[in-house]
């Protein structure tokens, strides 16, 4: 009998509302309740202003609920921000441009006080991860776009976060880029294990890159389906499947029951 995995993100019954109480109030979320495992990947999906990015600040405690709990890696979002258990990565890369590529991902690691061999060690480590070796003494204006966020990605990971929280990040790629990217984080997650939580808008690569997606609802977001995505290792072929098609049929046909309802 096998262990069953153990829960890196419960969100229970949560709600969020901004601007409690004025004129300009917000009723971003309701009743969200939802359970990651560890070294899953997940992703949120659902229409402009649902609350998607509204949810993964949640649950990397940039913002708090207003009601019901969020808990990672059993312990409080707080607690586990204090404590480093999850790395970042946006839309853009927020690399600084006058540090080079290697200063950049060892950016985290000197305000955490690591020593600078230690840093320079683990930032050579990161850049072998993300393909990136020959470039280690470039500038971000001397890169693409979808280099700078495999930069940016190897910076979130520098100091070993088990959850990686990820905005949009591929959303300004072009889309030759963005499935290239897409593989690649695939190709990281696969060597790194981590649990991942993708925010997207596109379906597509919701259903390419998961293995679960959840789909939200207008606002106030709720979370309406939780698809399962079994299409085995994601290669080139992949996106020219029949299952893959029947997928991004099964998510679209979701998002538009929940927008025909709304």
């Amino acid at each position: 009998m096998t262990d069953a995995p153990r829960c890196a993100v419960a969100i229970t019954d949560v709600s969020k509302v901004f601007n409690p109480g004025r004129a300009n109030e917000v009723h971003a979320l309701d009743a969200i309740s939802l359970r990651i495992d560890e070294g899953a990947f997940v992703s949120l999906i659902g229409p402009s202003g649902c609350g998607k990015s509204t949810l993964l600040r949640l649950i990397g405690a940039l913002t708090h609920p207003t009601g019901g709990g969020v808990r990672v890696n059993d312990k409080s979002a707080d607690q586990a921000r204090l404590d480093r258990d999850y790395g970042m990565a946006f839309q853009t890369s927020g690399l600084f441009k006058w540090r080079s590529v290697t200063e950049n991902i060892e950016l985290p690691l000197q305000l955490m006080g690591w020593s600078k061999a230690a840093r320079r060690e683990r930032a050579v480590e990161m850049l072998e991860l993300v393909k990136l070796e020959e470039f280690a003494n470039h500038y971000p204006r001397e890169m693409s776009g979808g280099m700078r966020q495999r930069v940016a990605i190897a910076r979130a990971l520098s100091f070993r976060p088990s959850l990686l929280l990820m905005d949009e990040p591929f959303g300004a790629l072009d889309e030759m880029s963005r499935e290239h990217m897409q593989t690649e984080l695939l190709e990281i997650w696969k060597k790194t294990g981590k649990t991942i939580v993708f925010v997207t808008h596109s379906i597509p690569e919701a259903v390419f890159l998961s293995q679960r997606v959840i789909v939200m609802s207008p606002r106030p977001g709720r979370i309406t389906a939780d698809i399962n995505v079994d299409l085995g290792e994601r290669v080139f072929e992949t996106r020219e499947a029949p299952a893959f098609f029947e997928k991004i049929t099964e998510v679209r046909e979701a998002l538009r029951s929940e927008e025909g309802s709304a």
